[in-house]
């Protein structure tokens, strides 16, 4: 179990194969270009971080089953390796919060964030998963920060208006920081 050590969590959405890998058909294009800062905020947070990975339920309930009929091959048996975590975070001793529904926030991250009350959120991708946890936390009275530079999307313009949302339509509950803010915050 991760020590509460205080401050921020950092919580690193779905940095898995089925969006690192070119081939699989929810392959995130920017997606390398943020394993470096996020290895960077990984280290700065130490003990305070804890990964996400998106997870195909058993048995898909309600709008979820149409969901899976529109991308039937992720519950393919076969797929099942493509949601690990990608390298290099394939053997992390950090906590791993799986989730089969777009937000990873729940009583499982909330224990983890204790009373800190704040979330740095990196990952992808920004206009799903990112955004969908951001609001839920901020709902529930959580501090969020998304590190822009940390995040990916399906695209540039997709990402830019995601961030746009989160920071004019839900600010001061979410805001939007660079690696480097984080970062220094951190004295790191």
């Amino acid at each position: 179990m991760m020590e509460q050590r205080g401050g921020p969590l950092l919580a690193v959405v779905d940095m898995q194969r089925v969006f690192a890998e070119e081939t699989s058909p929810w392959f995130v294009p920017g997606l390398g270009a943020i394993v470096e800062p996020i290895r960077r905020l990984v280290g700065a947070f130490g003990d305070r971080v804890a990964f996400s990975r998106f997870v195909v339920p058993e048995n898909p309930r309600g709008s979820w089953r149409d969901y899976y009929r529109a991308w039937d091959f992720a519950r393919r048996p076969a797929s099942r390796p493509l949601f690990d975590l990608a390298a290099p975070w394939t053997d992390t001793r950090a906590p791993v919060v799986d989730k089969t529904t777009f937000s990873a926030f729940g009583p499982e991250l909330a224990r983890l964030i204790g009373p800190s009350n704040q979330l740095v959120l990196c990952g992808v991708s920004t206009e799903c998963c990112v955004l969908a946890t951001a609001l839920a936390a901020a709902d529930a009275g959580v501090s969020v920060r998304i590190v822009a530079d940390a995040c990916a999307s399906i695209d540039e313009e997709t990402h830019a208006a995601a961030l746009r949302v989160a920071a004019v339509g839900f600010s001061p509950l979410i805001a939007v920081t660079t690696t480097d803010e984080e970062l220094a915050l951190r004295g790191a």
